[in-house]
């Protein structure tokens, strides 16, 4: 009897395509141009991919049709396009910031956003993924290519150094989740992930040891991904030597994926074992929450500061986790959405002081009197930084707020108050930046790397992080719509005998 494979939906898959296409393109235009042209514009070209692939994201978010393709191994639902929308726009502002800043650092090379392209195509892949080989397929894809752009100033000590630790330690916690995915293929004989959940749940191995040290193990290769501690050794130096604009791209996009995955694995394939690795979240997000504040306070590197604040962001969206319901979830979501946004942001004013390789604005000490010769640069940096620590009228208030509401519904009382009280830690190392801002006179005659590109990029994350906290309505109704294929899974195992 002849074997029949039945033909994939290529429509399904139209963004990555796109995606895919275009860093094709740009390989080759690059190539082809020779090496006495200016790249600046290969910038625009991949813009115009990214451009593409998100109205194709968004024309599938409106259908609101939900399809499976190869075999069930990925899907096109609202969970996947949700976050896929969030790493375009992601990418988009990366090669935004990137443009003049590569000019100045006298790094301006096609590869660069051929690499970004292909960074951004493994994790839109990570959030579609609904069999644990593709999930890990798309995280090395994306892994791979960050690797290479953190070291990209190949000529800079700090960027090698970067790469090198980055390396090490990614592939010491992708052997880990490796380690934990082999244990649960080895428990159930299955990779696709309903089939898993319906193997533990037609069994009952949820108390099985095999399965305990899988969840543990996965929790562990995850929280490196997302700089989670105790897996955050990692994230201050990578931070620090890392090509600013690229800082900016690891510090969410690569963040927002590994959430993505971790979600989609924890509730469709392991949301009937959910009591087992809640407790392990719920102390990893308060160590998470915790050390990220307390130890940023001390931080004079702007980007080293980002970097514990990047892990603390990291301790509230676990909170969202732990909680498990539709606004926890959804606020999840919304989170990663409007971190994009803010984060970015801060690192996009960061470059704005990049005068040159000896003058790169990384230190607080940078900022000293922005106000006065830049008042507009310095009140974006103020309103990233608002957000960042959760005051009205920002999208960071009201991705807080439903994350801690969220716990406190599901009687996390005690989870959402750390989470509150480091909330308000974080004001203080926040406005050390904005004191020097204000409070102090510039010490010298500064220039900026101003660009349209980086000015658009700016002014879009600024109304992005106003609209959301002003009219959240539209994001947060998108995002609960989203999470609903996971809800749906924990129901469904929930009503298994």
């Amino acid at each position: 009897m002849p074997i029949t494979f039945p033909m994939p939906n290529f429509g399904a898959i139209l963004p990555e395509i796109i995606i895919l296409f275009m860093a094709c393109v740009v390989l080759v235009v690059d190539f082809a141009m020779g090496k006495e042209h200016q790249r600046t514009w290969l910038g625009y070209l991949s813009l115009q991919g990214i451009l593409g692939a998100m109205l194709a994201s968004l024309a599938m978010l409106i259908g609101g049709k939900s399809l499976a393709t190869f075999g069930g191994m990925f899907l096109v639902d609202g969970f996947a396009l949700f976050f896929k929308l969030v790493f375009l726009l992601v990418a988009a502002l990366t090669i935004m910031i990137s443009l003049r800043y590569l000019e100045v650092e006298e790094a301006s090379r096609g590869e660069y956003y051929v690499l970004v392209l292909l960074a951004t195509l493994g994790m839109m892949i990570m959030a579609a993924g609904n069999e644990l080989l593709t999930i890990y397929i798309a995280l090395e894809l994306m892994s791979f290519c960050l690797y290479v752009l953190i070291g990209f100033f190949k000529r800079e000590l700090k960027s090698i150094e970067a790469a090198l630790k980055y390396f090490l330690v990614g592939a010491f916690s992708s052997g880990i989740l490796l380690y934990g995915l082999a244990l649960l293929y080895g428990l159930t004989g299955e990779t696709a992930l309903p089939r898993i959940a319906a193997v533990l749940a037609e069994k009952n191995l949820y108390g099985n040891p095999i399965l305990i040290l899988s969840m543990v193990l996965l929790i562990a290769g995850f929280g490196f991904k997302v700089s989670a501690v105790p897996f955050h050794m990692w994230a201050p130096d990578v931070y620090e030597g890392a090509p600013t604009s690229i800082t900016a791209f690891l510090s969410v996009g690569s963040k927002a994926a590994s959430f993505a995955a971790l979600l989609r694995i924890f509730f469709v394939a392991l949301g009937g074992s959910k009591a087992n690795w809640e407790p392990l979240l719920w102390v990893l997000a308060v160590l998470t929450m915790t050390l990220g504040n307390l130890v940023a306070i001390n931080q004079t590197n702007i980007k080293r500061l980002l970097a514990y604040s990047s892990i603390a962001s990291a301790g509230y969206l676990l909170i969202g986790i732990v909680a498990g319901n539709e606004i926890g979830l959804a606020s999840v979501l919304l989170y990663a959405l409007v971190y994009g946004f803010m984060n970015i942001g801060c690192f996009a004013l960061v470059i704005l002081l990049c005068r040159d390789k000896q003058n790169r604005g990384e230190f607080i000490s940078d900022f000293t009197g922005l106000a006065r010769v830049q008042p507009y640069a310095a009140m974006a940096m103020v309103l990233f930084f608002l957000s960042l620590t959760g005051i009205p009228p920002t999208g960071g208030f009201v991705a807080k707020f439903y994350i801690f509401a969220a716990a406190i519904r599901e009687g996390f009382v005690w989870l959402a108050i750390i989470g509150v009280a480091n909330s308000a830690i974080s004001l203080y190392y926040y406005f050390r930046v904005v004191m020097a801002m204000y409070m102090r006179e510039p010490e010298k005659t500064v220039s900026f790397s101003y660009s349209p590109a980086l000015t658009v990029a700016i002014l879009v994350m600024a109304i992005g992080t106003l609209l959301i906290g002003v009219y959240p309505h539209p994001f947060l109704s998108a995002a609960k719509t989203a999470v609903t294929p996971l809800l749906g899974s924990v129901k469904a195992m929930a009503m298994l005998p």
